[in-house]
């Protein structure tokens, strides 16, 4: 089962940002400001850290999560959409005026469906 899905909103921002920036990657932090906004970074743009971990890929693309986000969404599945509004100041998204924005639910596992 992939962990990220992608609407066709964000597809069409991905595949704008790609042509425009070339190989891209993501990074949600969970931060205080824009920490839980998706941010869409050129590829190598954004250093991750040790504790960063990678949780899935979003159109070929790489998609981190800072360990304690990983923590959280750990047994989730996201839902990556783009919708016009001001994205995170630093993601590539803001250029085109839109923002790219997550959906989750809780994956269940086959034992705990059967108990249901």
């Amino acid at each position: 089962m992939e962990k990220i899905l992608v609407t066709e909103k964000a597809k069409e921002v991905i595949s704008q940002l790609k042509e425009r920036y070339g190989e891209l990657m993501f990074y949600m932090s969970g931060g205080c400001c824009e920490g839980s906004q998706p941010m869409c970074y050129e590829k190598g743009e954004y250093k991750t850290g040790s504790s960063d971990v990678l949780f899935g890929e979003v159109e070929g693309y790489e998609f981190y999560l800072s360990e304690e986000q990983n923590q959280y969404y750990e047994y989730s599945q996201m839902l990556l959409d783009a919708a016009p509004g001001m994205g995170g100041g630093f993601s590539l998204g803001s250029v085109l005026g839109m923002a790219f924005s997550i959906t989750t639910h809780t994956l269940i596992e086959k034992e705990d469906a059967e108990v249901v």
